[in-house]
């Protein structure tokens, strides 16, 4: 059988087959672009105030079935190391503004910046302040690995006070309350949140003062990634005003870093999260300050761009996170997938018919061309072998098989065959063979 009559056929099944392969490629290219289930994110050390944050983005992305691994780390610093290993298996995680720049990290993204993080100084009451009250101290500044510590070297450094203290330890924020409370070290230097249980048990420590910052304005032009905080007055208690004062705190703003090649879906479930988490008003934000469409460090992501210009994706907004996710996938995928398909479908059946015609035509030429031959040879042409063609011809028709809607052509035809063997037994001139 030629491979035309193989494909005229069988051009049904050929097409269904390919329509269905079609279909399975674009069914296996939606699973395969679906989110993963599991993300890892970097936080900070258990127990911190980072970590608990992490802890709340955990609990709101179980609920869309997403489970969220915590990695305890040293800090910002080590929590950039492991964004940056795409071995480390880390997705997302908290950047301390000023740990890095888009250049360095080119791997990376912004979801935005979520919080301050202050950089809080205490001391024991009996230390003098300023300066010179640190000379030969002991002085924590935050373990290997975060963003505190680097924050403080670099301040230490343009003050100078580095070269007068007598003793630098790095010990977490808990630890160092514990040991400043207990007269262990003179002063910490601390970068977390206000809610931290670290800062709340300095804050109402007898015998321990919170420090402020004289020439922030100086130190905001020189870090451009810092912040001036102001800690008011009487905030603590107001029934003993404490602190007595206000206290002018630094701070950068804290980031949720993202690899860039982490699953769009996923980028829009995280900046849900933090809207859920960091909108509420707090002791040095507003309502709604945070999360901010802010690049310190890193750039935004399309996703986060886009999340901050309209929201969530439209179906997101109203059906469970798998299901709107599933939908979107298939969206992207059917819709240009339609629009290839469409005119291909569109011209089946008229490509049907051509070929149902085709295989009738071919007959009409035979016939057609029995008759040119009669009329070349006039009287001369040979009757018997004219009439062996037409009931071969007659043969094939009768084992066509159409569709009946082709039932008249085929009818026409035979009739066409019937004339064509009159007129060779009417002519009396008629060569017999």
């Amino acid at each position: 059988m030629a491979i035309g009559d193989y494909v005229q056929n069988f051009w049904r099944y050929l097409t269904v087959a390919a329509t269905l392969v079609i279909l399975l490629g674009a069914g296996v290219f939606v699973a395969e672009s679906l989110p993963p289930r599991t993300i890892a994110m970097a936080t900070g050390a258990e127990g911190g105030a980072n970590y608990e944050l992490g802890i709340r983005y955990r609990e709101i992305l179980a609920r869309e079935g997403v489970k969220l691994q915590l990695q305890p780390t040293t800090g910002s610093m080590e929590n950039l190391r492991q964004l940056r290993d795409s071995k480390s298996g880390i997705g997302v995680g908290f950047l301390q503004g000023g740990t890095t720049t888009r250049k360095e990290s080119p791997q990376l993204e912004s979801l935005g910046t979520i919080f301050y993080e202050p950089l809080w100084r205490f001391r024991r009451a009996e230390i003098g302040s300023g300066v010179e009250g640190l000379r030969g101290r002991r002085l924590s500044i935050g373990p290997e690995g975060s963003g505190g510590r680097a924050l403080a070297l670099q301040i230490l450094s343009r003050t100078k006070i580095d070269s007068i203290v007598g003793e630098l330890s790095g010990f977490t924020p808990q630890v160092a309350a514990e040991k400043l409370i207990a007269g262990e070290i003179d002063e910490a230097f601390i970068v977390t949140g206000w809610e931290s249980a670290a800062i709340q048990s300095l804050l109402n420590a007898k015998g321990i003062e919170a420090e402020g910052f004289q020439r922030a304005d100086a130190f905001l032009a020189i870090y451009p990634f810092l912040h001036k905080l102001v800690l008011p007055a009487g905030v603590v208690d107001l029934l003993t005003n404490r602190p007595p004062a206000d206290v002018v705190l630094l701070a950068p703003k804290a980031s949720l870093a993202v690899r860039a090649d982490l699953h769009p879906a996923l980028q829009y479930l995280l900046l849900d999260a933090a809207v859920q988490i960091h909108s509420q008003p707090g002791i040095f934000q507003k309502a709604g300050q945070f999360p901010a469409a802010e690049s310190i460090d890193l750039p935004l992501s399309g996703e986060a761009q886009r999340f901050y210009k309209s929201g969530r994706p439209f179906l997101q907004g109203y059906l469970p996170f798998w299901i709107a996710t599933l939908i979107e996938k298939l969206l992207v995928v059917l819709i240009p997938l339609a629009a290839l398909l469409y005119p291909v479908f569109k011209l089946l059946p008229q490509m049907y018919d051509w070929m149902m015609q085709l295989r009738i035509r071919r007959l009409y030429d035979e016939i057609r061309s029995i008759e040119s031959e009669m009329e070349a040879r006039g009287p001369e042409f040979d009757a018997s072998t004219l009439n062996a063609k037409l009931d071969e011809i007659d043969q094939r028709a009768n084992h066509l098989q159409l569709p009946t809607v082709y039932a008249s052509s085929l009818y026409t035809m035979r009739s066409h065959i019937d004339l064509v063997r009159t007129r060779l037994t009417a002519n009396p001139d008629v060569n017999p063979g």
